[in-house]
């Protein structure tokens, strides 16, 4: 099953052309994945890692299948749908938090992008459960709406959780909102904005967003621009932008962001090359004692076509994934999983 999802991908990818840009096919270097997931029914497009609290060789992999009648899918680690959502509305990307207190109890979201009722979705974990009266409006009052990319900051203070929400279009200052997920009352949660900003240049849209909450900052993807990064506190009242960098690295689109801790305050960012199929590979600490500055380490080739979205956990999850599991939307409506080893193999070989 696992080479017919790859050769499936691989047709589809040659038969596809984005942003005027004919896609590259799979190098022969390229990494294999360990495990690709059952096929959905449309379009997958972001993962997100929940990490299982007791066991976390139960740990589940929440994706997005993006379509009118789409939905959020719960994989376990072997690739096999174990729940789907609800039905949504073209939902686009998903980020996962760990206790939000509803009624007085922790309890662990995804949060998704609903691009059809501009609105975001939260959804309880494990069970996958909607908790918010059916839907969250967004960039109220706003001309250009429709919701894309979302990212959860859980502020170590008080462990309150914000949501950065990107649209598919939207002004250069205020291109993205930032809420606080609430208690609404009667077991469900709601979002108050507390926050609008982030620059953009206009050659695209910014879908990819991370947060790195031990370091308090945010990254996203201004597409075929460069990464962006801001300030992740609302609290701090610093819109600033901190760094700008990558911008000569990709062939096309620079799109998914997943972020590898080694410790409390190294490890990597990894963005996806989209059109090239591969990963391109930035040290999360920044480089020569300046926390913003961001050179490239390493480009990994990976069996991944056209890779819009991606996660990464450090944790162990066992067997292959005993160091930890990158995740990412492949062409194809599969996602791949890659154990962190492999990863870290080539970035280790780049830097000889």
């Amino acid at each position: 099953m696992k080479n017919r999802h790859i050769v499936a991908a691989v047709i589809a990818a040659l038969t596809l052309n984005s942003c005027g840009s004919s896609l590259a096919p799979i190098r022969k270097d390229a990494l294999k994945p360990d495990v690709v997931t059952q096929k959905l029914p449309h379009d997958t497009d972001d993962p997100s890692i929940w990490i299982h609290p007791i066991d976390a060789t139960k740990s589940i992999i929440v994706g997005t299948d993006k379509d009118t009648d789409g939905g959020l899918y719960a994989f376990d680690l072997a690739g096999k749908i174990i729940k789907k959502s609800i039905p949504l509305q073209r939902p686009n990307n998903v980020d996962i938090a760990y206790g939000l207190v509803i009624n007085g109890k922790k309890v662990d979201v995804a949060v998704t992008t609903e691009r059809e009722t501009n609105s975001i979705r939260i959804f309880s974990l494990p069970d996958l459960e909607p908790i918010d009266n059916g839907g969250i409006p967004v960039f109220e009052g706003e001309e250009m709406r429709g919701p894309m990319g979302i990212a959860l900051y859980t502020r170590p203070s008080d462990k309150k959780i914000f949501a950065v929400v990107g649209r598919k279009n939207g002004p250069s200052g205020s291109y993205l909102w930032q809420y606080e997920l609430t208690d609404a009352g009667n077991g469900k949660a709601g979002a108050t904005i507390v926050r609008k900003f982030g620059n953009y240049s206009g050659k695209k849209e910014i879908e990819a967003i991370a947060v790195d909450n031990e370091l308090g900052t945010i990254l996203y993807c201004d597409e075929q621009f460069g990464i962006r990064k801001y300030i992740a506190d609302p609290a701090a009242k610093n819109d600033n932008e901190l760094a700008l960098f990558g911008q000569k690295d990709f062939k096309a689109d620079n799109e998914g962001i997943a972020i590898y801790k080694k410790s409390a305050t190294e490890g990597y960012i990894l963005v996806s090359n989209q059109q090239a199929n591969t990963f391109m590979v930035y040290p999360r600490e920044g480089a020569n004692g300046n926390s913003n500055e961001y050179p490239l380490l390493a480009e990994i080739p990976t069996s991944t076509i056209e890779c819009d979205g991606a996660d990464v956990t450090n944790v162990s999850l066992g067997g292959q994934f005993k160091n930890g599991l990158f995740v990412a939307m492949s062409n194809g409506m599969t996602f791949h999983y890659y154990n962190w080893d492999s990863i870290q193999q080539l970035i280790d070989q780049a830097k000889k």
